[in-house]
């Protein structure tokens, strides 16, 4: 397997064939064409049409789709958030995406097939996508999204211990949800009357999601898959708690594959509440191990015909992995 994790999109590299001459007459071309959206996008485009500079993607793609987005979603583009779900959280249809893709088609000068539009859930799945048609790159593995009954299935925390009520999956990250009922067992000493969510399970919960990318978005090598019960914490570094969290917030959690080489993968993690920083983690470390891949069926909705899901017998899960991040 690589040593390296791919290239992050949005690094500064160019086309390998190289810009195409930028007339005075295609600026005015593209100032028509971008007229809805925000002069810095438009600044944007120009600058990648005039150099050819693929770090001028992200803020193209996400100027277009601003435009296409109703005013009082806009706000949650602020930040980029690549887990921004297209349908559920910014109300972008399958018309509206067509109308998105073509402007972004005209406005960087390439071709998109339909068929390949199918696989395109969030913001962060249309960056990589346009980054790496841009590049000449191989187009990355869709994101899966993973309900909570597909993460208890193929992950060896159970609860009362795991912090995942859902998650999404890509060859590059990983983004889930938890949301802090107030009947977690820990809540109940604390603090005294003043119940909030411990900043060690909050970075068990990212190590949970670091886990969960594991086991359903690593590379591997062929023939072979991560165990479940080879999987274990082995330290972070650079943790910065910024927010007090507790019972009815929402927790966004995001994690990135910053390096593997087997038995060790480092990642780095953030969480958020709306759009406020709670957690932000530099470096969380991970050891692993391959096993054999076993010839399955073909899964149905995650789950094949024999009730096992990747490989793994859903009625057997292992022992939790009660491995708390200390804090």
């Amino acid at each position: 397997m690589s040593d390296a994790v791919q290239s992050t999109p949005g690094a500064a590299k160019s086309i390998p064939a190289g810009p195409k001459p930028f007339a005075p007459e295609d600026e005015a071309s593209l100032r028509e064409a971008l007229k809805r959206c925000s002069p810095s996008t438009f600044e944007a485009a120009v600058q990648f049409r005039k150099t050819g500079n693929a770090e001028h993607v992200p803020a193209v793609v996400i100027g277009v789709i601003e435009r296409f987005v109703e005013p009082d979603l806009r706000a949650k583009l602020k930040d980029a958030d690549d887990d921004l779900r297209l349908i559920e959280d910014l109300g972008i249809d399958s018309l509206t995406m067509m109308e998105i893709v073509i402007l972004v088609e005209d406005v960087l000068q390439m071709t998109i097939n339909n068929d390949e539009l199918r696989n395109l859930r969030t913001v962060g799945d249309v960056k990589t996508f346009i980054d790496c048609k841009i590049r000449g790159l191989p187009l990355p593995k869709p994101t899966k999204f993973i309900p909570i009954e597909h993460i208890g299935a193929v992950m060896p925390i159970q609860p009362p211990f795991l912090f995942l009520n859902e998650a999404s999956v890509s060859s590059t990250a990983a983004n889930g949800k938890y949301k802090i009922t107030g009947q977690e067992f820990f809540l109940q000493g604390h603090f005294k009357d003043n119940p909030v969510m411990p900043a060690s399970m909050m970075l068990e919960a990212l190590g949970q999601l670091a886990v969960l990318y594991l086991l359903e978005g690593a590379p591997t090598e062929p023939g072979k898959m991560v165990s479940a019960q080879t999987i274990f914490f082995t330290g972070c570094e650079g943790v910065r708690a910024h927010r007090i969290c507790k019972p009815g917030d929402v927790l966004t959690l995001s994690i990135k594959p910053k390096r593997m080489k087997m038995p060790f993968a480092w990642f780095e993690g953030s969480i958020r509440v709306g759009q406020e920083k709670a957690v932000m983690v530099e470096e969380i470390t991970l050891t692993f191990g391959f096993v054999d891949a076993a010839n399955q069926p073909v899964p149905i909705n995650g789950a094949d015909h024999a009730g096992s899901v990747n490989g793994v017998d859903a009625s057997v899960v292992t022992p939790p992995m009660r491995v708390a991040i200390g804090g």
